[in-house]
């Protein structure tokens, strides 16, 4: 499970509890609320709306607050369909994304917080700024030293596309990375979970003839191997995906590669 984290030097202050709504299906939702251009510490303020009035998500929930109740409240949002990963945060101890989280599966109070040890934006808006420049950092893209077919795609047999299988499709929402103690306390030198399996989507893609100078560049103590195997990441993915695996397969690579 994902611990919850605060801004650096901040503790919680006592939060507002805003008004009620009126109806019979009432629900609490205790949301995490900081905004720096105030210079107050961080605090959770808690909102009280009515279901019968709401759609069955959690991020309907959020927007219905923001509507209705707090115009102040942010967050990231967009799809609306756990496709972009805009509305990655912490549910209930929990990383998941806000639009795939069903208000009933959650008894009593929801509490909601941004990911984890992450500096925030505002509220519930991390900064992605480092998590993104360490994706790039892996060069997410074919290369290939054989030129292009000409007027033609670059033919893959079926099976070779299958082991693509698990890996295309993360999203970046970081659940994974940020339930991961290793990316917690490494962060600035741990690529983590998600960018290690989109480095080894390439590395495992038939099509692309860099795999030597992918591998060196992953062949560090910290930029791969501080994954201990800890499995939070496969528990997090809100796609169901095992990045620990595709680390293991990286490890393995690098290993046959010495042998």
């Amino acid at each position: 499970m994902a611990q919850l984290s605060l801004p650096k030097n901040s503790v919680p202050k006592k939060g507002v509890k805003h008004a009620p709504q009126e109806g019979r299906r009432l629900k609490n939702f205790k949301i995490y609320r900081y905004d720096p251009d105030t210079g107050e510490n961080p605090r959770y303020d808690t909102y009280t709306i009515d279901l019968e009035k709401c759609g069955p998500m959690v991020l309907d929930a959020i927007i219905k607050i923001k509507n209705e109740i707090d115009p102040t409240l942010t967050f990231r949002r967009s799809c609306r369909e756990g496709i972009c990963g805009s509305c990655s945060m912490n549910i209930e101890g929990k990383n998941g994304l806000a639009c795939t989280s069903a208000i009933e599966d959650y008894k009593g109070t929801i509490q909601i917080t941004p990911l984890p040890h992450m500096e925030v934006v505002k509220d519930l808006v991390p900064d992605f700024t480092h998590f993104y420049a360490q994706y790039a950092s892996i060069e997410p893209w074919l290369k290939s030293e054989t030129p292009e077919p000409s007027g033609k795609e670059r033919n893959q047999a079926p099976e070779d596309r299958a082991k693509l299988d698990g890996l295309y499709e993360c999203i970046l929402c970081a659940c994974c990375s940020t339930s991961c103690p290793s990316y917690w306390w490494n962060s600035d030198k741990f690529l983590g979970p998600a960018v290690l399996l989109a480095a080894y989507r390439w590395l495992a893609d038939s099509r692309d003839e860099a795999t030597g100078e992918r591998l060196d560049q992953l062949e560090d103590p910290y930029r791969l191997y501080r994954c201990h195997t800890i499995m939070n990441c496969a528990n997090a993915c809100p796609k169901g995906l095992n990045p620990a695996k595709a680390i293991a397969e990286t490890k393995k690579m690098i290993a046959e590669r010495a042998a």
